[in-house]
């Protein structure tokens, strides 16, 4: 894993070795010891060399590089598991005490090699949860919570559900079912928690009390 170590204090360049793990990063050795992991293009922009003088500007720049590597490594190890929204992906780098700097600079790379598209991710999410049962109102919570913008949203539960067509059959079936699944009680009892089911599932209160009027009856009017 990338390191920095401040406390290495200066001296001289004794090595820098590719790191085999990662054939774009390489491994800068201080008087013996490997002090950081950078980018072989960081270094070759530095200019280091075995013999090379670490001044404090050089130790700085290299500090910045290596936080910079690491931040990228944690972001893929991230997007290794599942897809992220940038703004997602920035706070969870940022929690594990990434330099500001160096997060913008993984999110940049990130962005470059096609890892992160808040359209692409926001309509997998959506179509994903929108499977399990989720409706917009629901969606447009999650993915407001994950940084992804308000304008992306509606562009992607639009081209899920154009013009608003599909939801409400979703609801219904949705409704039916778990009116089924309450039978046994009152009207009244179960129209409440129907409601209350696909509210929380994510759909909006008109659409919920059309549903259930349909299905429970009572006009889906709360009881």
């Amino acid at each position: 894993m990338a390191t920095s170590d401040p406390a290495a204090g200066l001296g001289r360049v004794s090595g820098v070795t590719p790191d085999a793990r990662h054939p774009a990063a390489v491994r800068v050795s201080v008087d013996g010891r490997i002090t950081w992991t950078i980018t072989r293009a960081a270094a070759e922009a530095l200019g280091l060399r075995a013999g090379v003088n670490v001044e404090e500007p050089l130790r700085l720049a290299l500090t910045a590089a290596a936080d910079e590597e690491a931040a990228w490594r944690a972001a893929l190890r991230h997007l290794e598991r599942r897809p992220f929204a940038r703004a997602d992906l920035a706070r969870r780098l940022r929690q594990h005490a990434h330099p500001a700097a160096a997060v913008e600079a993984a999110l940049l790379r990130a962005d470059q090699a096609g890892l992160l598209d808040d359209a692409r991710f926001a309509r997998s999410y959506a179509e994903t949860r929108a499977a399990r049962g989720r409706g917009p109102d629901r969606l447009r919570r999650d993915l407001a919570a994950q940084g992804v913008a308000r304008a992306v949203i509606e562009r992607v539960l639009d081209e899920l559900w154009p013009g608003g067509e599909g939801s409400e059959e979703m609801a219904r079936a949705l409704a039916r079912k778990r009116a089924a699944q309450l039978a046994g009680l009152p009207v009244p009892t179960r129209r409440r928690r129907v409601m209350a089911y696909l509210a929380r599932r994510g759909f909006s209160g008109g659409q919920a009390r059309r549903v259930v009027g349909e299905v429970v009856g009572g006009g889906g009017q709360g009881g």
